[in-house]
């Protein structure tokens, strides 16, 4: 055992003396130890309950002969830190987390582990952290919140966020948008649509490091205390079988994973995150192939927060990512023969799968769309591709041509919506927010949100090198590479300058002749880090671009 190294021999007698003095007995110290690493949080809805979940955790571990060993890590609630300085250590906080999980694994040589997380940048690295160490690994979500309710109709936490555009519009009073903020996010989970962190949930799924209902049982349901309690036992069995997660995340799992992505119109930011994971992997996926894969994959689901879209709650009673395996895998688009951490194979758990709403989860032959909801835009506006999430177009919208209206920050292009300081047909641009150049490459909810509430998501289009939240909707391209701060041509768009965007062709560019562009591009000063110190000065020295994950170059 990997433990041997803190515990056996009598020079490891002083290691022992400090076991004992945290209360361990001489029968736990000899047995395997598993590392319980939990982002319990008191500032995340969807953290605030992993402390039952790690109980649940540590029970089945010593129901299965393990010693376990809970240690915590840090995360960053996107919605609280949106549309202010704290979104920019957002992104960043995800390489935090990855190696404070490999930190404290390594350093106390922990024989297996158990990763608790549920929300956007800590899913991603813990899963990195996985894929990183290597010894036998059970992922556990904490689950999503479910909807709240309010006038006769459902909400969620992009509901309040459209709900300032309705202010603002005047089609809300400022006493109504208070009403519905105390009803929008009922308790604990992660926001319940098909944002950023339920996408991930759902991926890890997908990819094999998480058990069946991984990804959609409620936070608040006994069925999510049982699996947290199924996962502990099961991470013995990995061990006593030596299944690690370079076992599981081969290409083929992640090529099943991007798969679901596309069936359920998940997030951009699973793009980002997942080629993350690829990375720590060893794995190499270009952003062409995802195209290839969205191409045959068609949309299933209708999920929040497209227009009239259903839940996670929803989705887990229609029969959950298993229930959308299972009709992918029966048109021939899924490896089964791929290994997950039940021990079986993808196809061995899709046997039980069933299926139980076709209104939730379409048919293959009756999809919504016949290719995937996310797509990768190339041109010579995103030499290295963009990310758009094609599910929340409207239709008669993907292809779009407009005046671009520019803005270097976020905060600026916020002001002058709320100002309705744009035109109807307009092309916003919001610049040097990628990785580098924010830094930490920002999520944008708040102007995307209120362009809805103003009812104005399908009459403008945003454009940006930094990202969108999981709950955008309307047409919103993120992720462009190379970005602004790396001289990428998004940095030489001006007012008045006419974008096209052409889903159907996969193309984004700007109508301007190349060298105008090379010029402008030529005449800019060097960029500089706006940060004079601290964590975020050092990420941007050394992320790399969003098309690689942003991840940090080695």
């Amino acid at each position: 055992m990997r433990s041997d190294a803190v515990k056996t021999g009598i020079e490891r007698a002083p290691h022992r003396s400090l076991l004992r003095a945290l209360g361990y007995t001489g029968w736990e110290i000899d047995q395997p130890f598993v590392g319980v690493v939990n982002s319990y949080s008191e500032v995340i809805p969807g953290h605030i309950h992993l402390r039952q979940i790690a109980d649940a955790v540590k029970a089945g571990i010593r129901s299965g002969g393990g010693t376990p060993f809970e240690v915590g890590t840090i995360g960053v609630c996107d919605g609280i830190a949106m549309n202010h300085a704290g979104m920019k250590y957002s992104l960043a906080s995800r390489e935090l987390v990855a190696d404070s999980v490999e930190t404290v694994v390594q350093g106390h040589a922990f024989d297996a582990m158990v990763l608790i997380s549920n929300c956007d940048k800590i899913v991603p690295g813990m899963l990195m952290a996985a894929a990183r160490v290597n010894v036998p690994t059970m992922v556990v979500s904490g689950g999503p919140m479910l909807t709240g309710r309010w006038r006769g109709e459902v909400a969620d936490l992009n509901t309040v966020f459209m709900g300032v555009g309705s202010v603002v519009a005047g089609t809300m009073t400022a006493e109504e948008l208070t009403e519905l903020e105390t009803r929008a996010c009922p308790g604990c989970g992660s926001c319940s649509g098909m944002f950023t962190a339920n996408t991930m949930n759902c991926l890890t799924e997908a990819l094999g490091l998480g058990l069946p209902g991984h990804g959609t049982i409620p936070a608040v349901e006994s069925r999510r205390i049982q699996l947290a309690k199924d996962a502990g036992r099961q991470v013995m069995t990995l061990l006593s079988r030596d299944i690690k997660p370079l076992d599981i995340l081969t290409r083929d799992a992640f090529y099943n994973a991007f798969a679901v992505d596309m069936a359920l119109g998940g997030s951009t930011n699973t793009v980002l995150h997942m080629i993350a994971i690829a990375h720590e992997a060893g794995l190499d996926i270009p952003l062409t192939e995802l195209n290839a894969i969205s191409g045959r994959t068609p949309h299933l689901c209708r999920m929040s927060p497209v227009a009239g879209g259903h839940h996670i709650e929803d989705l887990d009673r229609a029969g959950g990512i298993q229930a959308v395996m299972q009709e992918l895998a029966r048109i021939g688009l899924l490896n089964t023969d791929a290994i997950t951490v039940t021990g079986r194979s993808l196809g061995e758990n899709l046997a039980n799968a069933r299926l139980e709403d076709r209104e939730v989860i379409r048919s293959p032959e009756e999809p919504y769309s016949a290719s995937g909801g996310l797509a990768i835009l190339f041109g010579n506006l995103a030499p290295d591709g963009a990310v758009i999430k094609t599910a929340a177009v409207p239709k008669e919208k993907r292809v779009y041509e407009g005046r671009a209206r520019v803005f270097d920050s976020e905060d600026a292009a916020t002001k002058a919506i709320l100002n309705r300081a744009f035109a109807k047909g307009d092309v916003i641009v919001i610049r040097y927010e990628g990785p580098r150049g924010g830094p930490g490459m920002r999520e944008m909810l708040t102007p995307t949100s209120v362009l809805s509430g103003m009812g104005m998501d399908g009459e403008v289009a945003l454009l940006t090198d930094g990202r969108f939240s999981g709950a955008t909707r309307g047409i919103a391209i993120g992720h462009i590479s190379p970005e602004a701060a790396a001289r990428g041509p998004i940095a030489a768009i001006e007012d008045g300058d006419l974008v096209r965007i052409d889903i159907p062709n996969r193309a984004l560019d700007l109508l301007v002749e190349p060298a105008e562009v090379q010029r402008r591009l030529e005449a800019l000063p060097e960029w500089s880090c706006p940060v004079e110190r601290g964590y975020l000065r050092r990420y941007a020295g050394l992320v790399t671009s969003a098309n690689t994950g942003a991840v940090f170059a080695e």
